[in-house]
Order: structure tokens, then C-alpha cells, then sequence
């Protein structure tokens, strides 16, 4: 996540979750800390995974103060071992105790999306299949959540609902069904939009086709009915399969030839990479 990136679109929400933390003031540190004294803390990784969110890590501290000095030992997107430092935050130690939990709450939480998400995105290399995350975000974590997917080895799917047109089961009910969904969708929308439309069965499948439909989504289908569907919709239309996948039953859908997978548990299951702010100490 670049400068321009993280000014544009993280810096308001860090100052939100940093502005939940601290009220008025951070009333611990102020009782044993009353005054500037320059120290260094030690980035320590507890557990083997993929990093992810260290821009977003230095930026904490920045925004608390500028002149705070973060250095990095790692990059994002590399595999970290437990018991190794990653890197140091170096400045004033009223800033490195007030933001150290949220700090180490975006790293975590990016780290173990990227790490998860790697898990499974090696599950599929070399099938030609592309592994996608959802909306199914954090609420104002979604920018975060979904750069730790890329760094993990994911591709984003629509970034909200401004960015791309899906019709879901509700939304076809509301237009009438497929065929009538799918033409709506064409009549409103601009043409260099693309129209993917979730289909539940065959016979959905096969109406989503014949009315246009640039990709069909086979949600919570059979994987006999899935690789059924990826023969009709070859030449017609890109396919992507969905529902309730996870790193635990993802190979069943290894060999069905879907050009996309998508998995809400890349941001809404992962677990969090253990990692620790430790050894403090006044330089």
C-alpha cells in the first residue's frame, strides 16, 4: 500500500480506530511517562506466516507523531518465522506505548488474512483457477482487508457495491427472475460493465447464458453440476463457484475448471498472526 494509497484512503480511518482507543488521553502511560524520553520497542513474530500491513503498522505511530522512526527487517508478502524480529519503532515512548495496540490489531489482523489466504491460493496453483475474496469485510476495515488478500496470493473481487454488477438470489426475485434480471441489468447499466449473475441450479444456469450474462456465479452447487456447468458456459461466459469455502474442503473444487473461486472465510475466518511489541527500553 503506497503513500498516495494510504493518505487517500487509510489515514481517516486510522485516526477513527486510534480516536476509539484514546478519548481523552491514555491515562496509563501518562501516569508512569510524564515527559519526552526517546526509546526503541522490538516488532517479535510468535508465530510462522505471511506478513501483510506494515505501511499501515508505521502509519499508527506516524499519525501520533511524525518523528517517529519505524524500520522494517521484512516486506510484505514474506514468510516470517516465530522467534524472529521483524523490525523496531524507534521515538518518543508515550507514542510507542499509546499506539501499540492498534498498531499490532491492523498487523495481526492483515497478517493472518494474508496468511490464510496463501494457504489456500497454493491449493490452487498451476489449476488456472483464481482465488477471490468477497464484501463479506470487516465494516471500515474492507481497504485493509482486501490488500492482505493480494499480498497472500488472492485477486479482490468487486471492491463495493458502486464497483460491479452482481445479481444475487434477492435481486433476481426483485426483477421477476434470471432472464428478466440479466436485461434490466443491461438496459441500466453502462456497457463497459460486466453482468454476473449467481445461478443455483442448471436450469438458472442455462436462462443466465442464453440472456447474456458475462459471468455466472454456481452458488452451493453439486461439483457434478459444477463441472456440467463449466462445459455449457465455455465460450459464453466466465464461471465462478461459491458458498461456505474454506481451506478445509476447497480441494473438492480443485479439478472442476472454474476460472474464479470465491471464499468469504479469507476475511470473515481468519485467524490472526500472533505478533508482539516487546523489550521497551529508553535510549
Amino acid at each position: 500500500m503506497n503513500n498516495i494509497t494510504m493518505k487517500m484512503n487509510a489515514d481517516e480511518l486510522i485516526l477513527s480506530a486510534l480516536r476509539e482507543d484514546i478519548t481523552s488521553e491514555d491515562i496509563t502511560t501518562n501516569s508512569v511517562m510524564r515527559e519526552y524520553k526517546l526509546g526503541e520497542v522490538e516488532l517479535i513474530c510468535k508465530e510462522d506466516g505471511i506478513i501483510a500491513g506494515l505501511g499501515v503498522f508505521k502509519r499508527v505511530f506516524e499519525l501520533l507523531d511524525e518523528a517517529t522512526d519505524v524500520v522494517f527487517f521484512v516486506n510484505d508478502g514474506d514468510c516470517v518465522k516465530k522467534g524472529e524480529k521483524l523490525g523496531y519503532v524507534r521515538g518518543d515512548i508515550r507514542v510507542l506505548l499509546s499506539g501499540e495496540r492498534t498498531a499490532l490489531n491492523y498487523l495481526q489482523r492483515m497478517s493472518g488474512i494474508a496468511t490464510y489466504t496463501r494457504n489456500i491460493a497454493d491449493l490452487l496453483e498451476g489449476t488456472g483457477t483464481k482465488l477471490l475474496d468477497t464484501r463479506k469485510t470487516t465494516p471500515n476495515m474492507r481497504v485493509f482487508e482486501k490488500y492482505a488478500v493480494k499480498v497472500g496470493g488472492g485477486y479482490n473481487h468487486r471492491y463495493n457495491l458502486s464497483d460491479g454488477i452482481l445479481l444475487k438470489d434477492n435481486h433476481i426475485g426483485a426483477a421477476g427472475g434470471v432472464k428478466e434480471a440479466v436485461r434490466m441489468a443491461k438496459e441500466y447499466a453502462p456497457f463497459v460493465r460486466k453482468i454476473e449473475i449467481e445461478v443455483e441450479n442448471l436450469d438458472m444456469l442455462k436462462e443466465a447464458l442464453d440472456a447474456g450474462a458475462d459471468i455466472v456465479m454456481l452458488d452451493n452447487m453439486s461439483v457434478e453440476d459444477m463441472k456440467e456447468a463449466v462445459k455449457l458456459a465455455r465460450g459464453r461466459a466466465e464461471t465462478e463457484c461459491s458458498g461456505n469455502v474454506t481451506r478445509e474442503n476447497i480441494e473438492r473444487l480443485v479439478d472442476i475448471g472454474v476460472d474464479y473461486i470465491s471464499s468469504g472465510a479469507l476475511t470473515h475466518s481468519s485467524p490472526i498472526l500472533d505478533l508482539s511489541l516487546k523489550n521497551l527500553h529508553a535510549l
